[in-house]
């Protein structure tokens, strides 16, 4: 897992049929000692976030299944949208 920062979203005229519904989002990764930003990338956002939130994204297998369709073309997903983090 990796926290991040919704930084935009994507707008999709046609997506394939297994993402209708969902929303993309631009997250931005952010080092979780130092607070650096760190690459952007496109997540589906399971919780609701929105822009300017601070998140929880899982990548991988574990996207797919918090979704609950491991047949999905997903990489990433938000699963939590942060309130505060504690050192």
């Amino acid at each position: 897992m990796m926290i991040g920062r919704v930084i935009g979203n994507v707008w999709a005229t046609r997506k394939e049929d297994s993402l209708n519904g969902l929303k993309l989002m631009i997250v931005q990764r952010m080092d979780s000692v130092s607070g650096e930003s760190l690459e952007n990338f496109v997540a589906v956002d399971c919780v609701g976030s929105g822009i300017g939130d601070k998140v929880l994204v899982t990548t991988g297998s574990s996207a797919r299944k918090a979704l609950r369709n491991p047949e999905s073309p997903v990489d990433a997903s938000i699963v939590g949208i942060i309130d505060e983090a504690k050192d």
